[in-house]
């Protein structure tokens, strides 16, 4: 499900030269209409793309944990990575540093993380 925003969230920053600050501005549905078999919600914040587990009726090891896909630039391209959640405090041009998020109880295991991620990562630097 989170795969899908990436497009999105990169097409906006070519063309702004900065990070999407919210679903809305990245041009997708809202967080809480981004459903799918396994997740809860898809939130876009900073042009970090986290997604949130259903709390019942899946595996208990991915129950309400989050992971996040987020981008940095590199060579005038966007390159993708994916892992345990993280935030970027500001969407400003310059600025694509990020940090793990809180609480630590919300971490996915990487095992979780889908085999088709973009450079999985289990730190966020």
């Amino acid at each position: 499900m989170a795969e899908g925003q990436k497009s999105a969230v990169t097409e906006y920053y070519l063309n702004h030269g900065e990070w999407p600050g919210n679903n809305s501005s990245a041009g997708v549905a809202t967080s809480a209409n981004i459903k799918g078999k396994y997740v809860e919600k898809v939130e876009v914040k900073n042009g970090v793309v986290t997604a949130t587990m259903l709390s019942s009726g899946v595996n208990k090891e991915i129950q309400g944990k989050k992971l996040s896909l987020w981008a940095k630039r590199q060579d005038g391209s966007v390159k993708w990575f994916c892992g345990q959640p993280v935030t970027r405090t500001d969407a400003k041009a310059g600025t694509d540093e990020v940090t793990a998020a809180t609480p630590d109880t919300d971490k996915i295991n990487t095992k979780h993380l889908p085999s088709t991620a973009p450079t999985r990562k289990s730190t966020p630097n």
